[in-house]
């Protein structure tokens, strides 16, 4: 029988990217400057996590301009939700209710 670790998704594992999986997976859309604040990390790190995420397919990044200023929106991918939801299935298994241990009789010591 194996660990439940195994099923870790290792692209989400990532502190900063699950941080952005659970965001997204709360919203329909996020916009990237909203994330950011929220998560705490700076432009060029929350970046460089959403195009793993994005490579991943696991987020779609949307371009487009209000007025003159450009915006970023992001949001997940069905792979995406579907990873995500994964993901927590296998955390709530990991620290569930753990097994008990198999527990050796204890010897007779003589003193």
């Amino acid at each position: 029988m194996s660990h439940p670790r195994h099923g870790l998704d290792e692209i989400i594992h990532a502190p900063v990217r699950l941080s952005i999986m659970a965001m997204l997976a709360a919203a329909d859309t996020v916009e990237f400057r909203f994330l950011k604040d929220e998560i705490e990390v700076s432009d060029s790190l929350l970046s460089k996590h959403i195009q793993t995420l994005e490579k991943a397919g696991y987020v779609l990044v949307e371009k487009a301009f209000v007025g003159k200023r450009p915006r970023t929106w992001l949001s997940l991918t069905d792979e995406g939700r579907d990873a995500f939801q994964g993901y927590m299935a296998v955390l709530r298994q990991i620290t569930g209710e753990p097994r008990a241990p198999e527990v050796a009789a204890p010897l007779d010591r003589q003193e």
